[in-house]
């Protein structure tokens, strides 16, 4: 595995939120969202991956290098596909910005099986359509993740372990002590692509001794959240540091996309990378 994979992984497994049916099931669902993608950055084979154990969006981590996109969640009865628009802005050592822009397709059909992308990220000017860099296939049933590279064409696979009671995390009593650093603000709701989506602006600052700046850093992440479709249809990130992005899902449709977004093109090698352990206990 590459030395920068984890770093982006977690990136895509930053994009989170949940409709609030309660305060407490609220807190909960952050900690339960969180630690599944604590634990999924660990073995997560591709960059652009996401975690397919869950069906809320995780975290969402911010501006990197190359920008992953949106979490599309494996849920079934629930056909889409759509266009996810990205807008990066990055601050540059000499204190200037810099802007970049990409697109991403995604689907996901009656099944559950999903299609994500990873395209390079070109300048704003650019017309035409981004080069595309990885792809992500996932099917629910079999558990089988499927990572191409259109550069080489090789399919490398991974299949998810069956889920047990051991892997769930023990979730705190809603007592629990909240981190003093982290504020979250109710944004109400929103109409976005017909859907009505649920906002949540976090707010976490860091100190002054470990936010590299030598004075205390406020980095503000806003999600806008459809219950419907289970997916963030906007998701902002500002850090001071590094900059502003914009992830949005645009041009939604909600039929039944074409089987063939969801198998391997013809020309792939397929690599099976599920650790032998893995291997036995499926």
């Amino acid at each position: 595995m590459a030395s920068g994979v984890v770093d982006t992984v977690l990136a895509m497994l930053r994009i989170r939120l949940s409709a609030v049916v309660g305060t407490v099931m609220w807190k909960r669902s952050i900690r339960k969202i969180a630690w599944l993608a604590a634990v999924t950055a660990l073995g997560a084979p591709l960059g652009f991956s996401q975690d397919t154990s869950t069906l809320k969006p995780p975290l969402y981590r911010g501006v990197t290098v190359h920008v992953s996109g949106v979490f599309v969640t494996p849920v079934p009865g629930v056909p889409l596909t759509a266009i996810v628009e990205v807008e990066s802005t990055q601050v540059l050592a000499d204190g200037a910005t810099a802007s970049k822009k990409t697109i991403n397709n995604i689907g996901r059909d009656f099944k559950g099986r999903i299609y994500n992308e990873r395209r390079r990220l070109v300048s704003t000017s650019f017309t035409g359509t981004p080069r595309l860099v990885s792809f992500h296939l996932y099917d629910p049933l079999t558990r089988v993740n499927t990572f191409l590279d259109p550069a080489t064409h090789i399919a490398r696979q991974t299949t998810r372990p069956v889920a047990t009671p051991d892997g769930e995390e023990k979730l705190a009593s809603p007592g629990a002590v909240r981190d003093p650093l982290v504020e979250e603000e109710e944004l109400g709701t929103e109409t976005m692509e017909k859907l009505l989506v649920h906002g949540l602006r976090r707010s976490r600052t860091l100190p002054a001794a470990v936010s590299g700046t030598g004075k205390p850093v406020v980095i503000i992440d806003e999600y806008w959240y459809s219950e419907e479709l289970h997916l963030n249809i906007l998701v902002k990130h500002d850090d001071p540091r590094s900059g502003h992005q914009m992830v949005t899902v645009t041009h939604v449709h909600r039929s039944e996309p074409d089987a063939a977004m969801f198998e391997i093109p013809a020309g792939y090698k397929v690599v099976d990378e599920t650790p032998e352990n893995e291997t036995s206990e499926n």
